[in-house]
């Protein structure tokens, strides 16, 4: 069987956040498997140095790619795919071949004042045109898998749940404080990592924040995504300035000794399709507060210390119990974390794959 996968997502030159990772990290997962079949990845631009050793065809960027110059190339080349993966919301608008694509999340669908009118309907009309036209779809979670055939009316035997797991780089607690003192941090700390962007609750995180003493440091650590100045703005506002680090997007190796130096990982989003950071800190034995909604719960199980995202209050009371309550968490941390792993999420998709491949012969 040959199988074609979109992976332009994987394909950048720094900075990989969110589906990059997943793109990333499932890609040479997917490379390391002992199979027989072949895989022809499918990029705009040449494969980036470290992606792993596979048959790539770059097809020259152009205007409306995944529309037209992808599935033009898909009808005419050869030999063609059997089966074509997309790790994205975004699936060929056709294709001569059963197709399965990948599903982050829905909460775009709940927020649409986070985005342009232009940015948020075209990310509605893609994603629903590639869940209902999918043979099948790839959710990260049992929580986007709800969500997908709760909307989309999508068959339930054709929504298959693929766990995420940590990054392979950060592989345990790792301690510097020299990266301390390039990013100023002088006291114990409560860590964010993700992007600065409303669905994370920053903004509650930091009035949260703010009622603790002040022998605590914050430090939010990722790029600015969008609509993220009201986070600097209360930081300004609560006289926190000197108590709030923001350090930007840093390398893999210093997010792994900020996460193995805090006191607690704090994440209070309204909404995540899972969740990877909670699996990094608890494998920096470092406990997880974490919003009580969406796939957190399914992501941390036991091991979190669960908060309501709406509730200050609430947010403020899990830190503080990370804190007192330290070593258990971390245990507990570190025996979830070794329910996850990219081979079993690899292994999982190709049986996906494979499945649409037999549908397709046996027709």
């Amino acid at each position: 069987m040959i199988i074609g996968i979109d992976a332009n997502e994987a394909n950048l030159t720094q900075n990989r956040v969110g589906i990059n990772e997943y793109a990333y990290n499932l890609l040479w997962a997917l490379s390391q498997l002992k199979t027989k079949h072949q895989f022809v990845i499918y990029l705009k631009n040449p494969p980036q140095k470290d992606l792993p050793d596979l048959n790539y065809r770059v097809i020259p960027f152009f205007k409306l790619w995944t529309q037209t110059r992808l599935p033009l190339d898909l009808y005419i080349h050869n030999p063609r795919p059997d089966v074509f993966f997309s790790m994205t919301h975004y699936a060929p608008r056709f294709a001569p071949m059963p197709t399965v694509v990948s599903i982050m999340d829905l909460g775009f669908l709940s927020t649409p004042d986070q985005f342009t009118a232009k940015d948020f309907n075209q990310l509605k009309s893609w994603t629903t045109y590639s869940i209902k036209n999918a043979s099948k779809v790839m959710a990260i979670s049992d929580y986007t898998r709800d969500a997908i055939i709760k909307i989309y009316n999508k068959n339930p035997t054709d929504v298959i749940t693929a766990h995420l797991a940590c990054n392979p780089a950060i592989d345990g607690p790792v301690h510097n404080k020299s990266v301390l003192k390039k990013y100023g941090i002088s006291k114990p700390y409560f860590i964010f990592v993700g992007s600065l962007k409303p669905s994370k609750n920053v903004e509650g995180l930091v009035k949260a924040f703010a009622k603790l003493d002040e022998n605590y440091n914050l430090v939010i650590v990722g790029k600015k995504a969008w609509l993220y100045a009201g986070i600097f703005g209360l930081v300004r506002s609560l006289k926190l300035d000197e108590r709030v680090v923001f350090t930007g997007f840093v390398e893999e190796w210093e997010k792994q000794v900020l996460l193995s130096e805090s006191m607690a990982f704090v994440l209070p989003s309204f909404v995540e399709g899972f969740g990877i950071p909670i699996l990094e800190a608890m494998v920096c034995q470092t406990p997880v507060v974490v919003s009580a909604v969406a796939s957190l719960p399914e992501v941390a199980s036991t091991a979190g210390i669960y908060v309501q995202p709406d509730d200050i209050d609430s947010i403020t009371a899990g830190m503080q119990k990370a804190v007192t309550d330290r070593e258990k968490f971390v245990k507990l941390g570190l025996e979830r974390v070794k329910s996850f792993s990219w081979a079993k999420c690899a292994q999982e998709t190709l049986a996906v794959l494979e499945l649409c491949y037999t549908n397709k012969t046996s027709k």
